[in-house]
């Protein structure tokens, strides 16, 4: 069965996180509607939490610790991005943008993204189309047209007098399967390796 890698990216910052439970109801829908279209899921959650500080050092040093080294090459090798923050201050959470931030800016290019956001009141719902969509537009990914918001409302409830959180998620999930489905984009090939001045130096002397 062909496989498919699907990185979740959870931005929440608490313990439990209502960002982390979205999160996890996406990759399950998602895994669900691949495995009937005769796929299989390999996937990696992420908390971003978890890297708060090496993603801190990252900006001061411009060196990625071996553990979010790991990190990124598992974002970059993925066929899919989940990915969900919480609301803070109208747009997502400063630790979710750092994380970005640090990645290659090709390195999400032609991934297919699912796109969640979690926040305490409706007001934030404009989040997914003024501030998330367009951040993974400029980095060149593929996007589901169906972005999913959770609000207070959502959880346990399955009548949130609109469409049920349930019903968004397994649109959301189909649209994101169908396009890791058929041939995917090329992964970004690995940096060719960088020698010492000096062996450069002999290379160069060796041809003449």
């Amino acid at each position: 069965m062909e496989s498919r890698r699907i990185t979740v990216l959870s931005a929440g910052l608490g313990v439990p996180s209502s960002s982390r439970l979205l999160a996890d109801q996406l990759a399950a829908s998602a895994e669900h509607h691949l495995a009937a279209a005769g796929y299989a899921a390999d996937i990696r959650v992420l908390e971003l939490r978890d890297l708060a500080v090496d993603i801190a050092n990252n900006f001061v040093t411009g060196y990625a610790a071996p553990r979010l080294a790991d990190v990124i090459a598992g974002v970059e090798a993925s066929d899919g991005i989940i990915a969900v923050s919480p609301v803070f201050s109208a747009s997502y959470s400063g630790l979710f943008k750092s994380f970005i931030d640090v990645l290659d800016p090709k390195a999400l290019e032609g991934k297919a993204v699912l796109l969640g956001v979690t926040a305490g009141t409706d007001r934030h719902q404009m989040v997914l189309d003024f501030a998330m969509r367009p951040l993974f537009s400029y980095l060149r990914t593929r996007i589901a047209n169906t972005a999913v918001f959770a609000g207070p409302q959502d959880w346990g409830n399955n009548d949130d007098g609109g469409s049920p959180l349930s019903t968004r998620i397994d649109r959301a999930a189909g649209e994101f399967a169908a396009l890791l489905q058929g041939a995917q984009p090329q992964q970004k090939q690995p940096a060719a390796e960088s020698l010492p001045f000096e062996e450069l130096l002999a290379g160069i002397s060796a041809r003449r």
